[in-house]
C-alpha cells in the first residue's frame, strides 16, 4: 500500500527531456509513484521507446514532439497535455544540453544555445503551466540545475551560467507562486552516468578518476538514483518544501 504522503495517483506530470537519463530516471519515480506521464522531447523515436519502457511497468505515458525552446510549440504541448490528460499537476524540466568550451572560445551561437535550451526553456514551461496549476488550486514543479551551480569549471561557461540561473529562477517562481500553493524546487545532479557525462569523460582528461577520488560514495550516480528526489518533491510530502536546491551527488559538493 502506497504512503499517501508520496502517493500521485490521478496526477499528471510533464517531463522534459523525459525519454533519457536524469529525466527518464525522474518519470519512473513519478510514475512508480501512480503519476500518470507527458514525455516531451525532441527525438521522437527515444521518446516512444521511454513511453513503452513505462508501459511495461504499467504505467500511462504518452509521448509528445515538442522544442521546448519555442513558445509556440511549448503553449501546443500543454494544451495537448490537458487535452488527453484533464490537467497538470507537476512539471520537471530536465531539458538540457553542453558544450564544453573554455569561455574565449565560445561562441555567441554556442552560449545562446546553451542559454536557450536549459534555462529559457524551463521559463517558458513554467509560465506556461502555472495557469493549470493555478487554476487546480496547487502543483509541483521541479527544476534540473547542476554541481555547476555550485562549482566553477572552465569548460562549461555557458553550461554553469544556465544552471546558477537555474537555481535563480527555482526562487523567484517559489515565492512568487506560494500564494498559489506551487511548490518549486531545484535538484542539482552530480556526476551521473548518462550520455552527456560519457562524452564529457571522452573530451576531459582524467575526468572519471578525480569524480570518484571526491565522491564519498565512490560510484557515478545512475538515472535511478533520481527516482526518489522526484516523487518526493512532486507529492504532498514536500508541501512546506520550496524554493531549495537540493544536491544530489552521493556527497560530492560537501566535500572540501
Amino acid at each position: 500500500m502506497k504512503q499517501e504522503l508520496f502517493d500521485l495517483s490521478g496526477k499528471v506530470a510533464i517531463v522534459t527531456g523525459g525519454n533519457g537519463g536524469i529525466g527518464l530516471g525522474m518519470a519512473r519515480g513519478l510514475a512508480a509513484s501512480g503519476a500518470v506521464i507527458a514525455i516531451v522531447g525532441r527525438n521522437e523515436a527515444k521518446s516512444a521507446d521511454a513511453v513503452a519502457d513505462l508501459a511495461k511497468g504499467g504505467h500511462k505515458a504518452i509521448a509528445i514532439a515538442a522544442d521546448v525552446t519555442d513558445q509556440a510549440a511549448v503553449t501546443a504541448m500543454a494544451e495537448r497535455v490537458r487535452r488527453e490528460l484533464g490537467r497538470i499537476d507537476i512539471l520537471v524540466n530536465n531539458a538540457g544540453i553542453n558544450i564544453r568550451k573554455p569561455p574565449h572560445v565560445v561562441s555567441l551561437a554556442e552560449w545562446d544555445s546553451v542559454i536557450t535550451t536549459n534555462l529559457t526553456s524551463a521559463f517558458l514551461c513554467s509560465q506556461t503551466v502555472h495557469p493549470a496549476m493555478k487554476a487546480a488550486g496547487g502543483g509541483k514543479i521541479i527544476n534540473i540545475g547542476s554541481m555547476m551551480s555550485i562549482f566553477g569549471a572552465s569548460f562549461a561557461p555557458a553550461y554553469a551560467a544556465s544552471k546558477g540561473g537555474i537555481v535563480q529562477f527555482t526562487r523567484s517562481c517559489a515565492v512568487a507562486w506560494a500564494a498559489d500553493n506551487i511548490q518549486v524546487n531545484a535538484v542539482l545532479p552530480g556526476w551521473i552516468d548518462t550520455e552527456l557525462t560519457q562524452r564529457a569523460r571522452e573530451q576531459v582528461d582524467g575526468l572519471h578518476g578525480k569524480v570518484l577520488a571526491r565522491t564519498p560514495a565512490a560510484r557515478w550516480g545512475e538515472p535511478s538514483d533520481f527516482a526518489g528526489i522526484a516523487a518526493f518533491l512532486a507529492s504532498p510530502a514536500s508541501d512546506f518544501v520550496t524554493g531549495t536546491a537540493i544536491p544530489v551527488d552521493g556527497g560530492f559538493s560537501v566535500m572540501g
